[in-house]
């Protein structure tokens, strides 16, 4: 896939709560402006972008005089309650200085979960792009629960990549991209492997969740969607404008699939969460990758409590995920019927994505 600035059209960007603030723990005001200057210019040059921004809580908890993290779900719902009303302040003045208006959207997984209000999410951010204003997305976590969380930004921010078809999604955190052993920059990666995965670890800042692990889980889901992710160093002056000219220069490139996933394909991959999972011997495996429906004579297990309709995880003899699906049948009667020679239809090869 060529990347190139005429390639990207539309693009999403995350900033991280651990760029937001100076060495002296307040925003950091300058940081600001300059990233709402990038994001002016790419809008003058038709390029739309979708902001996906941390920081509700952290402000949350600078307001309350926290010293750290609230562990106690009701605490943190305050925090952001408080501090989203704070964050969008930021975003609306510094937006209007440059002629530009924005709009928040707050989304939970039920957002993403059920394909109507999936549908009705994409439809409220394309008309605000197309309306040329900047959707400022954050989790909705004055009313998230642990069943409904993200867990982070940056799985949301890949997820809104996919919701609305991005050509690029750039995380901006504070480290330049992904280290090797040596501590220098890895500039490209061609696939997210385990050794990849081991050179990330969970970060242990009292103001932000997440880390490079959730980063790569993030970049994973992008480029699986055939959309090419840069993790860069937020506070590098130009940095945005950088990720979008010279994408392999601005930080670590994880290069996308060179096919790219249907709309409803993604949604089926990484839109929703799994709710159950199905264990296929390896003749149904090698169904499944030669573009063939789950019949129930290759279903060897069944876990979870899925109906007709849920998208579920299947999975091989190992438990490596091999593919997502929308199954139709309910995880009752699959149990009942696994292993069958009636070969009844589990998942129908238009309904299942190849992981």
């Amino acid at each position: 896939m060529k990347l190139s600035q005429e390639n990207y059209k539309r693009v999403v960007i995350k900033i991280g709560s651990s760029i937001l603030y100076s060495s002296k723990g307040s925003l950091d005001e300058a940081l600001v402006n300059s990233l709402v200057s990038q994001i002016k210019e790419l809008s003058e040059n038709n390029i739309e972008v979708v902001l996906v921004s941390s920081g509700a809580i952290a402000l949350g908890m600078a307001a309350l005089k926290l010293d750290s993290r609230p562990k106690e779900l009701s605490y943190l719902q305050a925090a952001a309650s408080i501090g989203q009303n704070e964050l969008m302040n930021v975003y609306r003045n510094f937006f209007k200085k440059v002629g530009l208006s924005c709009g928040q959207v707050l989304l939970t997984w039920e957002d993403f979960n059920e394909r109507r209000r999936y549908l009705n999410a994409k439809n409220t951010l394309l008309t605000l792009l197309k309306l040329g204003a900047i959707p400022v997305i954050n989790e909705n976590d004055t009313v998230s629960t642990d069943e409904i969380k993200f867990g982070d930004n940056d799985r949301l921010s890949a997820l809104v990549a996919t919701l609305v078809s991005a050509d690029l999604l750039v995380i901006l955190s504070d480290v330049d991209g992904l280290w090797d052993k040596d501590k220098k920059i890895i500039k490209i990666v061609d696939k997210i492997t385990a050794e990849i995965k081991a050179l990330a670890c969970p970060t242990k800042k009292v103001i932000c969740v997440g880390g490079m692990i959730t980063k790569l889980d993030a970049a994973k889901i992008a480029i699986d969607s055939g959309i090419p992710c840069v993790i860069a160093k937020g506070g590098r002056q130009g940095v945005i404008l950088e990720a979008v000219r010279n994408t392999a220069a601005a930080g670590t490139l994880f290069v996308p699939k060179d096919v790219r996933l249907a709309a409803k394909e993604r949604w089926i991959a990484f839109g929703t969460k799994s709710k159950g999972k199905i264990v296929v011997d390896d003749g149904a495996k090698r169904a499944l990758i030669n573009k063939k429906s789950l019949l129930s004579v290759g279903v060897v297990g069944v876990e979870g409590n899925f109906d007709s309709g849920d998208i579920v995880s299947i999975v091989d003899n190992n438990d490596n995920e091999i593919a997502r699906g929308k199954v139709t049948i309910s995880a009752k009667q699959l149990d009942k019927v696994k292993g069958s020679r009636l070969e009844k239809e589990v998942v129908h090869y238009d309904n299942i994505v190849i992981l």
